[in-house]
C-alpha cells in the first residue's frame, strides 16, 4: 500500500531523535509533495553533512579540511576561558546569548547511570593536556551543564579534576530552572545566567 521509497524513508528517519514512525510518515508525505527543485536542494544539504567532522580542540563540528572549527580558529576568542557544555545545541544556545567570548569544550551526552563514559574521560584528558601545554592554567573554566542531579554530579567531578588547572571554576547561575535544559532556554535567561555565574 505504501510506496517503497516512502517506506524506506520512514524506516530511516524514524530512528532520528524526536522522530518516531508517525512523524517520519508525515514528513515523508509532506516532502513527496514538494517541487523537485526543493527536493534537490534538500538532498544537496543532506549530502553536505558528510563534509563535517569533529574539531579536535573542542569537539564541535568543522568542515573537512579545516584544522579547527570557526570558534576555535577565531583569534578574537579568549582561549583562557573555556565553557564545558554537554552537546552542540547547548553551545549554539550560549552563542545566541551574545555575551560570551571564550572558547568551548563539548563533553558529550551525559549517561543516565551517573558516571562518565570512556570517550568523555578521554575528552577531559585531552582538555587537561591542552591546558598544560598552553600555559598550565585557564583564567576560568565555566561548567555550563544542565542544572539537573546528573549535571551537578558531573560538575563536581570536573571541579575536582580541574581545580589546579584554572584560576576560577564557575557554573552557570541558577537563572536556569532546575531540571531545565540549556538548549531550550531563551537568550535573556542565558545571558543573565552567564553574567551571574558562580
Amino acid at each position: 500500500m505504501i510506496p517503497k521509497p516512502i517506506k524506506r524513508f520512514i524506516d530511516a528517519f524514524s530512528q532520528l531523535p524526536a522522530l518516531g514512525p508517525r512523524q517520519a510518515t508525515r514528513l515523508a508525505f509532506y516532502l513527496s509533495s514538494l517541487p523537485k527543485a526543493t527536493l534537490d536542494e534538500l538532498e544537496k544539504s543532506l549530502k553536505e553533512l558528510k563534509n563535517l567532522e569533529k574539531c579536535e580542540r573542542c569537539f564541535f563540528l568543522k568542515e573537512t579540511g579545516s584544522k579547527f572549527c570557526q570558534i576555535c580558529s577565531d583569534p578574537k576568542r579568549d582561549a583562557g576561558v573555556v565553557a564545558i557544555v554537554e552537546k552542540e545545541t547547548d553551545l549554539i544556545s550560549l552563542e545566541r546569548a551574545g555575551n560570551y567570548s571564550g572558547q568551548y569544550f563539548i563533553l558529550g551526552k551525559l549517561a543516565d547511570k551517573g558516571t562518565l563514559e570512556t570517550a568523555q574521560k578521554l575528552r577531559l584528558e585531552n582538555l587537561k593536556s591542552r591546558i598544560k601545554s598552553e600555559g598550565g592554567k585557564l583564567k576560568e573554566l565555566i561548567i555550563a551543564l544542565n542544572p539537573t542531579a546528573l549535571g551537578d554530579f558531573t560538575a563536581d567531578l570536573i571541579k575536582r579534576d580541574f581545580k589546579d588547572l584554572a584560576e576560577k571554576i564557575s557554573r552557570l547561575s541558577r537563572g536556569l530552572p532546575t531540571g531545565g535544559e540549556v538548549e531550550f532556554a531563551d537568550e535573556a535567561t542565558l545571558s543573565s545566567a552567564l553574567e551571574r555565574r558562580y
